[in-house]
């Protein structure tokens, strides 16, 4: 095997994942005894390997190899190996640019106060995600081994190796080490790592919010949504022990590292904003307390200069009871200036210590001490020596003055010091009482106004001001009294003194010109109002009245408009009515145009067919290189596929629709509450005048409308037998009969995803929620099989009746935890229904659909939502039970939005057809996942919903349904068929469509019969089918449908 040599060297096998010690790591001391000992533990080691393999598989030796291990298929493998390694390679950007952030931050951090913390849980982090980077590496090695390369274990331990020994003379703390790749490191590890992950980020953001001088809210978010989806996957993952080195297993994990390197670029960002606007204001805030205790100790060592310096003059003084009170104020003060500089001094170095606790794990009196204690001594320092001063002044027997000026003014300082003090205090206990949601002085405010309110403080405040205000209003009444009265009499005196003359003067200056009234006006027009200023016609002001002008409108039509009728004319009356008929003539072309855009009954639309090309006029040629006679053969039949019928089924958008078994009749369902039975018959197209038969030609007449007055019909199902049809309500289930008649309305309670027959055709399963109920055609439910935590889809069942595939979506982990952000994960699950247990499950993270197995039971095709693309998954015996392989992943040309269930198509189900919402439909090779054809939407192709293959016609054939209620069936015609297969050698000509005689498209509102649903009905009613002397159906203007004749085909 050569590996013994391999582990001397110091290389590591880059497919060893088992973790089985491989021999002596010893350096070799050239011998031969040893060699041979090197060489058998290597041989052991290759054996270990080998038998844990095989039991990791659960295969027999003899029996073929999974569809899985097929990696190399051309070109769709290739294509997938490179986006696989593009989505890694992004992946891994992710996380060097946040390990990047990380180490920025902690550089930006050692300048932090108690930043410990924070550069441990960084660092632990950070050696986190160089495992989880390790792990999802070697898992996209197994998937995408062509792009992706192994790291070995040594080289990655080896450089973290020489760098502690680097610096093992000057030993750092552990914080400041890279971080170190654990050198056994397993697949089976991810739940756990993950678990780790989510603890380590966890620890992170707690450190980060123990600063609480800055607190970022998008750092929050953002940890705390990576912590739950982490422990959302490190739950879901536990239920796929052994099973980590399954590719399908391999590929969800691989879908998972796009999920997370959302979220650590969302962490990354965020992170960046922190470092530069959290760490600088953390650092102002830090160093600003730090500043203001160095500027206490200042303070404090000056005063107990000024206090020692003082105590010069009173510390021998001690023969008097005076004396002795001023040396001990004086020295209390002296004490406490001492406590306040040595605590000031104490409290700069915690604050700026980086080992230090924070804040809220320090005991409170270690708090109080550290951070009060410095303000309190010096404030006590203070009054302490103003006391003691007074008293000096006294004992000293200086000057009264000097003795009364000392004590005012120490008592004022006091006085205030203390106020101060207790303004601060009050203002820390309203902080911690209220919880920072009122100032100290709305507290004071409430406090007064209750005050207040008090009955007796009530009458004491407000009794003594209402009688001053009484008092106040009685003088001011009084003294206008007064004022009038002498007012009146000095005018009384002072009229009586005036002379005739004066009086007569006064007369004509307080005389008023008298105006002559407006003479009536001639005309019967009213006077407009016009606004002067002054005296003046003229001015800046226009009148108003200029705005509006009114008119007389005669009825009589006189011209002296004796008999006339006040009127505003705001427009030309002629104008506004040639506009209401003009609106009137539109509203009628409108209408005319709705009703020749949607025609009924058995009109054709006039749309474009659609043919494959590659957008340049040219047609699509085969992905890879086609050499087998199969794929050539096909390639000519697809290509001549083209619309040749197209009728309006329905009014509202067709929600499904599938062929009968036998393949006579096509069943569609939509919203618009009907499904529609159409029956597919054969006819012979003639040429000219002569009746030359050119081919047989299918033709699609509507059978029976079943009406659903209930609600929707979402789906419908064709027993094996192809005699009964299943139609899904919302709430319940229908039976038909092939000629409409309903047998049977099941009732469920409950919402009903998806039905599924059973393959003798005797019951059917009904997919509820989180069970899967197994009726009879009486609605008797035989058997309930309940999957937990669990919302299914849809489900698929074998052909010998013993187990179903499903496919749903998981509601919560087994530990209860629930997606945060990221999408939930889905599973697609082998049920063995005789045991009722899982045989197996399989992990997917795409919104799933819809699933079908192929009719020899080996792939079963899966169906996703959005733009995720069709999957085979095979089915592979293993013992007595059955495990899921990714076959093929059928990936198209461009990205498309996928319309309804996909579907297998050809002899054999040996094509897969889906359908895009633009109008799209793709068909590969079910083998080997080539894109054999692909229809382009053109004009008026588009707005598909789903899409059916009729397997049981010998030529191609399928139909389409659209969001506008119609149905476009697509065929090979049989004269272009009759050509194909009489050519010789395959050829690539493209086959003109333009002289394919088209068919009478079928009036679906005039059926032979219309089936209406009867409510609560238990058994065959008869009289629910409708006569033929039905009334048609009136289409949307109110005319009825009628049908044209059928279109002479061109010659």
């Amino acid at each position: 095997m050569g590996r013994g040599s391999g582990h001397t060297d110091g290389t590591a096998n880059p497919n060893d994942f088992t973790g089985i010690p491989a021999g002596p790591t010893a350096e070799q001391q050239g011998g031969r005894g040893h060699k041979r000992k090197q060489t058998l533990l290597s041989l052991l080691d290759a054996l270990a390997e080998l038998s844990k393999d095989e039991e990791l598989d659960g295969l027999i030796p003899n029996q073929q190899p999974s569809f899985e291990d097929d990696r190399d298929v051309p070109t769709v493998d290739e294509h997938l190996q490179k986006v696989g390694a593009e989505a890694f390679n992004k992946f891994q950007r992710r996380v060097m640019n946040l390990d990047k952030e990380l180490r920025n931050f902690a550089n930006a951090a050692r300048q932090l106060g108690s930043s410990v913390g924070i550069l441990s849980s960084s660092y632990h982090l950070r050696g986190r995600l160089a495992q989880i980077l390790y792990l999802f590496r070697e898992n996209a090695a197994d998937l995408f081994p062509r792009k992706i390369s192994r790291q070995s274990r040594e080289s990655i331990s080896s450089t973290n190796i020489s760098h502690f020994r680097k610096g093992r003379r000057h030993r750092a703390p552990p914080h400041v080490h890279n971080p170190i790749v654990m050198e056994k490191l397993e697949p089976e590890d991810f739940p756990e790592q993950l678990q780790m992950f989510a603890q380590d980020v966890t620890t992170f953001l707690d450190c980060l919010n123990e600063f609480p001088e800055f607190t970022d809210e998008a750092v929050n978010s953002a940890i705390l949504a990576l912590e739950g989806d982490l422990k959302y996957w490190a739950s879901c993952l536990k239920a796929y022990e052994g099973q980590f080195k399954y590719p399908a297993v391999q590929r969800y994990l691989h879908d998972l590292s796009s999920e997370m390197g959302e979220h650590i670029d969302s962490i990354t960002s965020s992170l960046s904003v922190f470092i530069e606007i959290g760490v600088p204001t953390i650092r102002f805030a830090q160093k600003h307390a730090s500043q203001n205790l160095l500027n206490l100790s200042t303070v404090a060592t000056f005063f107990s200069a000024v206090t020692a310096t003082t105590m010069q003059f009173s510390f021998d003084m001690t023969d008097s009871t005076l004396a002795n009170a001023v040396n001990s104020f004086w020295f209390t003060s002296l004490v406490f200036s001492i406590g306040a500089a040595v605590n000031s001094l104490l409290g700069v170095t915690w604050k700026q210590a980086m080992y230090r606790s924070p804040g809220h794990r320090v005991p409170w009196w270690v708090l109080i001490w550290i951070k009060r204690s410095p303000l309190a001594f010096l404030v006590l320092s203070v009054a302490c020596f103003s006391m003691g001063l007074v008293l000096f002044a006294y004992s000293s027997n200086q000057h009264q003055v000097t003795c009364t000026l000392t004590t005012v003014f120490s008592a004022c300082s006091i006085v205030g010091l203390t106020a101060v003090s207790a303004w601060f205090a009050s203002e820390r206990w309203a902080f911690s009482r209220h919880n920072g949601t009122k100032w100290l002085a709305d507290v004071l405010s409430e406090t007064k106004v209750k005050v207040k309110s008090t009955r007796g403080v009530r009458w004491l405040i407000y009794e003594p001001r209402a009688l001053v205000w009484t008092c106040s209003r009685w003088t001011r009444n009084h003294f206008r009294r007064l004022s009038d009265v002498v007012s009146e009499l000095s005018a009384r005196t002072i009229s009586r003194l005036s002379s005739d003359s004066d009086e007569k003067l006064a007369d004509t200056e307080r005389g008023v010109t008298p105006v002559s009234p407006l003479p009536a006006c001639a005309s019967p027009e009213p006077l407009s109002p016009v606004f002067r200023r002054g005296a003046s016609d003229s001015g800046p002001l226009l009148p108003i009245a200029e705005m509006r002008t009114n008119t007389a409108v005669s009825v009589g039509g006189e011209e002296d408009g004796t008999a006339s009728v006040m009127s505003d004319n705001i427009g030309p009356l002629p104008e506004a009515g040639r506009g209401r008929f003009a609106n009137a003539v539109r509203a009628v072309i409108k209408m005319r145009a709705a009703s020749t855009a949607f025609p009924v009954g058995g009109r054709n639309a006039r749309r474009q067919r659609t043919m494959s090309s590659d957008g340049n006029g040219r047609d699509l040629e085969p992905v890879g290189v086609l050499k087998t006679s199969r794929v050539g053969t096909l390639m000519p039949k697809l290509k001549s596929l083209q619309p040749t019928q197209s009728f309006e089924a329905h009014v509202a958008l067709v929600r499904h629709l599938q062929f009968s078994p036998n393949g006579k009749f096509l069943a569609t369902s939509s919203w618009d509450r009907t499904s529609v039975i159409f029956k597919v018959g054969v006819s012979k197209v003639v040429r000219g005048v002569v009746s030359v038969p050119i081919g047989i030609q299918e033709t699609f007449t509507s059978h029976r409308i079943l009406a659903h007055p209930q609600g929707f019909v979402g789906q419908v199902a064709w027993s094996p037998s192809g005699h009964l049809l299943l139609t899904k309500l919302g709430r319940g289930v229908k039976i038909w009969t092939e000629d409409g008649v309903c047998k049977r309305t099941i009732d469920r309670r409950k919402n009903v995803q998806s039905i599924t027959w059973l393959p003798g055709g005797e019951a059917f399963l009904s997919v509820e929620g989180s069970d899967v109920a197994k009726l009879d055609l009486n609605g008797t439910v035989l058997a309930t099989y309940h999957f937990d935590r669990m919302v299914l889809h849809d489900v698929a069942v074998t052909q010998d009746g013993v187990r179903m595939v499903c496919v749903g979506t998981l509601t919560a982990s087994a530990d209860g935890f629930h997606p945060s952000k990221c999408r939930a994960e889905k599973q697609i699950i082998v049920y063995n229904m005789v045991k009722q247990e899982i045989e197996n499950r399989v992990p997917v993270l795409h919104e799933v659909r819809d699933i079908t197995l192929a009719r020899n039971d080996q792939v079963a095709l899966v169906s996703y939502e959005n733009k995720a693309p069709p999957q085979l998954w095979k089915l592979d015996p293993v013992k007595d039970s059955v495990r899921l392989s990714l076959r093929h992943t059928y990936m198209p040309k461009v990205t498309v939005d996928f319309a309804g269930p996909s579907y297998f198509g050809g002899r054999s189900d040996q094509l897969v057809l889906c359908a895009g919402k633009a109008g799209d439909i793709h068909i590969w090779d079910r083998e080997s996942g080539t894109l054999l054809h692909h229809i382009r939407a053109q004009t008026v192709g588009g707005d598909l919903t789903c899409i059916a293959w009729n397997h049981a016609w010998d030529t191609f054939m399928f139909a389409t349904g659209s969001h506008d209620g119609g149905v476009r069936i697509w065929t090979t015609p049989s004269h272009i068929t009759a050509s194909i297969e009489s050519s010789a050698a395959p050829s690539r000509a493209t086959i003109t469509p333009t002289n394919t005689p088209r068919t009478i498209s079928p009036a679906p509102f005039d059926p032979d019969y219309r089936t209406d649903s009867p409510t609560g009905q238990s058994g065959l009613d008869s009289s629910s089918i409708l006569p033929a002397s039905t009334p048609p159906i009136m289409n949307a203007l109110g005319n009825p449908a009628m049908t044209p004749p059928p279109a002479v085909p061109p010659s």
